[in-house]
């Protein structure tokens, strides 16, 4: 009886054991797929760095953001865009999209060794800042800026601590507000009061955003690039009319407004070229009441009274000058100096000069 007990009991301690080791044999399974299945996307989120204590952070994209996939079909809406991005990208998490323009101010000037700065303001509220390293293979490498509110982050919402709370930054490829690819080619989408885009049914049709990352990942030129926008129609998210100012490590710089129903360009005679928040097509000068001419003319006496030349340090502080207060209220949110010849760019968050983030992108001028 004791022999048989013991016999039974054996038998019972092997089951649970093979059952046990077959449970967790099939939860590596499980973790591995996972790992497997989402590996990029956990590269992704791992590289996510803090450069800034006011919100300001870097990303590396690993992967396909598969933007030629979203170029076939395009979007109407910004719901379209989600769509695409929660089944591309997300996994079937939802995202809410909110895309808006700012009070923002550029301009592209050349510094001492005759390289080309573009320098870039955003001025808008409480912003958390994502600069975004992508090399797609089908395109240019770039470094883009994006306003992480615009998916739903915020100063009490950070894309810190757990995985999950990083996921939906692997939507920033479809939002960057302004760029430098490995061309030389800088761009960035300013707001103005208004604009009347042209519309082609036989065309695809972009929002700002998608149409920012279409330059950065297709175009080797201002040219190029002109090229590139007219080939699709243009929807403004949220009715927030926007214009681009692009420039090239040529030095060549267009303003590109959608004004009077067609897609116009504003070229320099200078040697110089600066972007606020109104209408600069034929001297219409269409702005919104605000500091949109005080800050533009600012910035050209700065250039002027440097006989057309700043370095990084005069263009840095030259963007913490210019940034958008409303009253006591800060609304500079962050300032990028881009380099179009070598590929260095100055970013500071919140007019913070004493926290400028250098990096460096690896030009291909071939």
């Amino acid at each position: 009886m004791d022999n048989t007990g013991r016999k039974t009991h054996g038998k019972s301690k092997k089951i649970i054991s093979r059952f046990l080791i077959g449970i967790v044999v099939v939860l590596l399974v499980i973790v591995v797929g996972a790992i497997a299945l989402f590996w990029n996307e956990l590269r992704t989120i791992s590289s996510i760095t803090k450069i800034d204590d006011y919100g300001a952070y870097q990303m590396t994209y690993y992967g396909d953001y598969g933007f030629d996939e979203f170029l076939e079909v395009g979007a109407q809406s910004d719901a379209d865009i989600e769509k695409f991005v929660v089944r591309k990208l997300l996994k079937g998490i939802p995202i809410d999209l909110g895309v808006t323009g700012g009070g923002c101010t550029c301009f592209v000037v050349k510094n001492e060794q005759d390289e080309i700065l573009y320098g870039r303001n955003f001025d808008y509220s409480y912003s958390p800042t994502l600069q975004v390293f992508t090399e797609p293979k089908n395109g240019y490498a770039s470094v883009s800026t994006v306003n992480l509110s615009f998916i739903g982050y915020s100063e009490g919402n950070l894309p810190e601590g757990s995985v999950f709370n990083k996921f939906l930054t692997l939507a920033a490829p479809y939002l960057p507000c302004d760029g430098i690819n490995e061309k030389g080619v800088a761009i960035a989408s300013l707001s103005v009061p208004n604009a009347e885009a042209p519309y082609d049914s036989h065309k695809i049709t972009l929002n700002i955003s998608t149409a920012t990352r279409l330059v950065l990942d297709k175009a080797a030129t201002v040219d190029e690039a002109v090229e590139l926008l007219q080939k699709y129609n243009i929807y403004f998210s949220y009715d927030i009319a926007a214009h681009y100012l692009i420039a090239d490590a040529s030095g060549k710089s267009v303003l590109v407004e959608y004004y009077d129903n067609e897609l116009q360009i504003v070229e320099t005679d200078s040697n110089y070229q600066i972007a606020s928040n109104f209408i600069a097509y034929n001297g219409v000068n269409i702005g919104g009441g605000g500091t949109e001419f005080k800050r533009y003319n600012t910035v050209e006496k700065e250039i002027l009274d440097n006989n057309g030349v700043l370095n990084e340090d005069d263009a840095v502080s030259l963007l913490a000058e210019v940034g958008v207060r409303d009253g006591d209220i800060d609304n500079l949110q962050w300032s990028a100096v881009y380099n179009l010849t070598t590929g260095e760019v100055h970013f500071f968050s919140h007019r913070n000069t004493d926290n400028v983030i250098i990096s460096k992108l690896k030009m291909n001028h071939n």
